[in-house]
C-alpha cells in the first residue's frame, strides 16, 4: 500500500508523519460478493449413440406420441433428433425429440431421397406473442373460449414433401407401412431387457 509523509506543524508532533496515500472506506458490504465459478468442462456438441442413423425406425417412450413407431432423418445441431411418422401413415408429424426417449430398432428406412438440409433447431423455434391487456373481459368474460393452435403452410408444405418422398421408399417395402402405423405397448409378462428391436 502506498503511503505519503506529511508535515506536522507543532513542537510536541514529531515534524513528520508516514500516511496511506487513500484513506480505507469506512462502509463494506456485510455479505462476500458472490464470484461466478470457473467451468473446466469445454463444451462439445452432442454425440448421438451408435444406433441412431439416419433412417432407423425409432419408438418414441415419452410425451404425445408415446409407443409411436416414427422414421429418424437427421440430427440437429442442439442435440435432439428430427423425426416424422410419416405424419400420412401414423399423425406424427416433423417434430424433435430427445435422444434418451426414444428405443432404436433394427428397421432402417433409405432415406437419401429426402431433403432435410432446410430444418434446424430454429425452424422448430417457438414464437414469441406479444403480452395480452389485462381487463375484465380478459378476466372474466372469454374464459371458455381457447386460441387453436393455427399450423403455418409452410410447416405443412414442408411436411408433405417429406411424406410424398418417405412414402415412396416405405411402399418398396413389404409389411413396413403396416409396422410403421401400429403402437408398441409392453404386456404381463414382457420383458424389455430381453427383447430384440
Amino acid at each position: 500500500m502506498s503511503s505519503i509523509t506529511k508535515e506536522i506543524g507543532g513542537a510536541s508532533n514529531g515534524a513528520k508523519r508516514v500516511v496511506p496515500a487513500t484513506k480505507a472506506s469506512k462502509w463494506y458490504p456485510t455479505a462476500d460478493i458472490a464470484q461466478p465459478k470457473k467451468a473446466r468442462k469445454s463444451l462439445r456438441p452432442a454425440s448421438l449413440r451408435s444406433s441412431l442413423v439416419p433412417g432407423a425406425v425409432l419408438i418414441i417412450l415419452a410425451g404425445r406420441f408415446r409407443g409411436k413407431r416414427v422414421v429418424l432423418l437427421k440430427g440437429l445441431e442442439d442435440g435432439t433428433l428430427l423425426v416424422t411418422g410419416p405424419f400420412k401413415i401414423n399423425g406424427v408429424p416433423l417434430r424433435r425429440v430427445n435422444a434418451r426417449y426414444v428405443i432404436a430398432t433394427s428397421t432402417i428406412v433409405p432415406v437419401e431421397s429426402v431433403s432435410v438440409e432446410k430444418f434446424n433447431a430454429e425452424y422448430f423455434a417457438h414464437e414469441k406473442k406479444g403480452k395480452k391487456a389485462e381487463g375484465e373481459t380478459e378476466f372474466f368474460g372469454d374464459a371458455d373460449k381457447k386460441e387453436k393452435k393455427t399450423i403455418s403452410e409452410t410447416r405443412v408444405a414442408d411436411q408433405k414433401v417429406v411424406d410424398k418422398a418417405l412414402l415412396a421408399e416405405i411402399k418398396k417395402v413389404p409389411h413396413l407401412k403396416a409396422y410403421l402405423s401400429s403402437s408398441f405397448s409392453l404386456k404381463k409378462g414382457d420383458k424389455p431387457h430381453l427383447m430384440k428391436f
